[in-house]
């Protein structure tokens, strides 16, 4: 039976075999270098921006609101906006600083 099976296989299999594990590492290398990669440097560009705001610092909210620090917690950030009006948010939902 494994005389048969072997007999019915195509001369040149293995080279065809190889020609395909490139092309799936091929694929896998460009998923990493231009979709995981990016990805992962955001998330860190994110993290130290977070980890860096102090009092003083202008930034804007994921929600596009405008507004100055007024305190920072461990895990949310109160905002002054416009004439005395304070709003306490996630840090989470800084999206960027304004320089």
């Amino acid at each position: 039976m494994l005389q048969t099976i072997l007999a019915q296989a195509q001369p040149g299999g293995s080279q065809a075999m190889i020609y395909q594990v490139v092309m799936w590492v091929g694929i896998i290398g460009v998923f990493y270098f231009f979709m995981i990669r990016p990805q992962q440097k955001k998330a860190r560009e994110q993290k130290e921006l977070l980890a860096g705001i102090k009092k003083g610092d202008e930034v804007v909210t994921i929600g596009g609101m405008h507004g100055k620090v007024y305190l920072v917690d461990e895990t949310t950030v109160t905002l002054d906006l416009d004439k005395g009006v304070k709003i306490t948010f996630d840090k989470s939902a800084v999206s960027r600083t304004i320089k």
